[in-house]
């Protein structure tokens, strides 16, 4: 089974950047695409971006494309999300998140693996 822990949240002005580290346990990390969600207070959880086991194949939602990339490293069993030029509207909690295929990625539902999340404020 694995189980996922984000760190790298914070406090950051409008411009600012963050990177989100998600440390993955379980042996079977290697095969699993990875993900990142995001959820404000009194709004539905909404995809950001994904990554393939091999890190060959990468998409991210409209509202982070330019400003946000993701990455894993096997080896060290991790995931970032490296996020420049951060908006208030990027505000939310951000959740690490793991799934055995690359397809539905934009449905919470089909993730079968979540952290606890790490808070992203952004200042204007």
């Amino acid at each position: 089974q694995v189980q996922l822990v984000e760190s790298g949240g914070g406090l950051v002005q409008a411009g600012g950047s963050l990177r989100l580290s998600c440390a993955a346990s379980g042996r079977t990390f290697r095969t699993y695409a990875m993900g990142w969600f995001r959820q404000a207070p009194g709004k539905e959880r909404e995809f950001v971006s994904i990554v393939s086991w091999t890190g060959g194949y990468t998409y991210s939602a409209d509202p982070v494309k330019g400003r946000f990339t993701i990455s894993r490293d096997n080896a060290k069993n991790t995931v970032y999300l490296q996020m420049n030029s951060l908006k208030p509207e990027d505000t939310a909690v951000y959740y690490c998140a793991a799934k055995k295929t690359t397809d539905n990625y934009s449905d919470s539902y089909y993730w079968g693996y979540w952290g606890q999340g790490t808070q992203v404020t952004v200042s204007s």
